[in-house]
Formats: structure tokens, sequence, C-alpha cells
């Protein structure tokens, strides 16, 4: 006969599963990403419990996740202490996401941009040898909603399409390095979106040249591929130069 759950195990089960911690986490997360509780200061899970107004269960859960992602470290009789940026998970997206949010979002949107400008280009270029045939209708379906979105000024739906887009070049480089940061390259162009790190509509030159990036991929032109990737990754540097000084 199975063990009966007690009230209180309910209690927690309920807590964790109901998204609690996942309250704590996008409080705190951001709190630590942007320099409000600095490297080396001790938090403890007694202050925290009451700061939130949730269970311990609740404060360990979301101080697992902190852990996974090296913003904390938590030792026995000294607490949860925050953790060099240095040693930080910086290519995860939440981690990410949190520091966008803060006053440093300037300087991390063009450390994440000049990433992207060393990675994008390359990857085109070999999407052009290795993509299928299907990504090359994705990427050209893609770019065709793009343009279709800029020239109705939607950003909703071109920021949609554009991290599509992205995604599809990292992934048909046939590099599962490169493939694993869609997220990250998801994360910078929803963070400029919702930021407003970017002008009211899309630059129909930048849109011109996705269309291009597709045709090249099509035509199997790495070179080509490759120098409209990074027409565009230095466009988006140009930008930020502009709207985030």
């Amino acid at each position: 006969m199975p063990q009966q759950e007690s009230p209180r195990d309910r209690r927690e089960r309920d807590e964790t599963g109901g998204g609690l911690h996942s309250r704590v986490l996008a409080e705190l997360g951001p709190a630590i990403a942007s320099g409000e509780h600095p490297p080396g200061t001790v938090l403890r899970i007694d202050e925290l419990e009451a700061r939130y107004g949730v269970s311990r269960t609740v404060v360990r859960e979301a101080v697992r996740v902190l852990e996974a992602m090296h913003l904390v470290e938590s030792r026995r009789r000294v607490g949860i202490t925050v953790r060099r940026t240095e040693e930080w998970n910086v290519f995860d997206p939440a981690v990410i996401r949190w520091r966008l949010a803060g006053a440093d979002r300037s300087r991390q949107l063009k450390s994440l941009t000049t990433l992207r400008t060393a990675v994008e280009p390359v990857a085109a270029g070999l999407a052009a040898d290795a993509a299928t045939p299907g990504q090359c209708r994705e990427l050209t379906v893609l770019a065709a909603e793009m343009a279709a979105a800029g020239r109705a000024a939607d950003l909703a739906a071109y920021l949609v399409h554009d991290i599509a887009f992205h995604r599809v070049v990292l992934e048909a480089s046939g590099n599962e390095m490169f493939a694993r940061l869609g997220d990250v390259v998801a994360e910078v162009l929803t963070g400029r979106t919702e930021h407003h790190v970017m002008f009211t509509a899309p630059d129909p030159e930048a849109v011109t040249l996705h269309v291009r990036v597709a045709e090249a991929v099509r035509a199997r032109d790495a070179v080509a591929a490759e120098s409209l990737m990074r027409e565009i990754c230095v466009g988006a540097l140009r930008e930020l130069d502009i709207l985030a000084p």
C-alpha cells in the first residue's frame, strides 16, 4: 500500500510545483544579475523566506536553480554566497535576460552582439554547404515573412521570424556548438525589442540582407552567405552605437 502524503508534503509539493520558486527566481535572479546583491554578498535562507513570504522548501528550490547557473554557492554555516561575475554561466538564457533588464544593458548587448559577429557569419557559410533542402526552404519563407512584417512595421511578428531565421542558420551549419547558441541569439534579439534598443521599424536594408542570406544558402554560395551575415551583425553593432552608446 503506498504511503499516504502528509499535509506538509502536499503543501510543499504544491508550493514548488505551483510557481512560487519561479516567483522568487524572477525577483532574486535579476537582483543578483543587476548588482543589487554584489559578489561576496551572503544571503540567509531565513531572511529570504521572510522577504518573499515563502517556505524554506521554495527558497531552497530557487537557490538550486541559481547554483546551477553558478550565480551563487551554498556552504554550511556560511549561507548562500553570490559568486564572482566571471564564474556565472553567462550563456544561460535566464542570466542573459536578467542582465539585459539591468543598468548594464548597453554593455551586455554589445558583448553579445560581438559574439554573434564572431559566430553567425561562419555559421552561414557552413550552412551554404550543409543545409538540407528543407532548411533552405525554411530560410526563404522566414525571410519573406520578415519582409512582410517589416513593411507592416509589426515588430512583434518581425521578432518571431527573425529569431526563427537565425536559429535555422545556426542549426543548418551542422555544428552542434553553433546550434546551441540559438537561445542566446533569441535572448539578444528579444532584449533589443523589449527594451527598445532598436529603431521603431525594421531596417529595410537589414531585411534585404536576410533575404540575400537565404538566397546564398540556397545557391550553396558559402562566401556570399558568410559575407552577407557579417553585414547583418556589423549593422546591429552600428545600431547599438547609436541607440545604446
